[in-house]
């Protein structure tokens, strides 16, 4: 099992003829994901990577029924094309875009409020490296090579911590079951406990890796959740340790301005839900498996 999407879901790529956009679209097509055409305004009508390009997303969604979208748009329009995407009809979106001003994530958010629930778009992202189910299918930059096939899920804001995360289990012959990347930005459309809930949810996963950092109070939502709803094991390492209060430390919304906020303080928190703490990022994938071995003897 996997969430947000597997080998069957139809995906598009909205900005795929940007070199960008191509590169990736042709890295998830040779990795078997189903990507079934791309949408720039202008170009319907040709084709690219032997997938028709549409000029909107709804004539997308009509002619090749996809479900999920991957979003390669600059960032002075890419809240534009998600709140299309919303709107015609896409289930999830993936939105790899980095500079989204914070208020055109006020907007989106908004804008995706209209929605019932059955209807509503997910969104992941903004500023993300995407998700991926290993061996089935993925949307985003990750590499996918580093991936193995699994049952522990990983979330993380740092694309690139999840990378090393994925690489140091694989080394310990440890799969992944889905791997998502929320995004670094202060104000993104899925959170931490968002995703838990799924893997919570999910038989196919056995446990979660979870990849925070400082500034925000995400991971003190998640820990909430995991004390009080969550059954499977979480692991979890938080970024920032080192780092002073007031200054940013690469992602946008890794700023500490509050209680709580601050790495050392993330980790107390997470301990106190029962949640196991890698001390280091060298240490996650030694961590995981010392809790499934744990797991097991119990």
């Amino acid at each position: 099992m996997t969430i947000l999407i597997d080998e069957n879901t139809p995906i598009i790529v909205q900005g795929m003829s940007g070199r960008i956009g191509q590169f990736h679209a042709a890295d998830m097509i040779r990795h078997g994901t189903r990507v079934v055409g791309g949408v720039t305004p202008g170009k319907g009508g040709e084709t690219l990577l032997d997938r028709p390009l549409f000029n909107t997303v709804r004539e997308a969604v009509e002619a090749t029924g996809a479900e999920a979208s991957l979003v390669f748009v600059p960032p002075p329009f890419a809240a534009d094309a998600i709140m299309e995407a919303a709107d015609a009809g896409i289930r999830t979106a993936v939105c790899v875009t980095d500079g989204i001003p914070a208020q055109d994530m006020m907007r989106i958010k908004r804008f995706l409020k209209r929605y019932p629930a059955e209807r509503k778009m997910r969104l992941i992202g903004p500023n993300c490296a995407g998700v991926i189910s290993p061996g089935k299918s993925f949307m985003g930059i990750m590499p996918p090579h580093i991936y193995m096939p699994g049952r522990i899920g990983i979330v993380g804001r740092s694309g690139t911590l999840g990378y090393e995360a994925a690489a140091q289990m694989n080394d310990l012959g440890i799969g992944v079951s889905t791997s998502v990347g929320i995004g670094g930005d202060p104000i993104n459309g899925s959170s931490f406990r968002d995703i838990l809930e799924l893997f919570e949810a999910d038989p196919g996963t056995d446990a979660v890796m979870m990849i925070g950092e400082i500034g925000g109070p995400q991971e003190a939502e998640a820990a909430e959740y995991v004390r009080t709803r969550m059954k499977k094991p979480v692991v979890a390492y938080i970024a920032g340790l080192s780092a002073p209060k007031g200054r940013k430390m690469g992602h946008a919304g890794a700023i500490i301005s509050a209680f709580g906020e601050s790495a050392q303080e993330k980790v107390e928190i997470l301990s106190a839900a029962g949640i196991t703490i890698s001390p280091t990022p060298s240490a996650m994938g030694e961590t995981m498996a010392r809790v499934l071995a744990g797991r097991v003897a119990a």
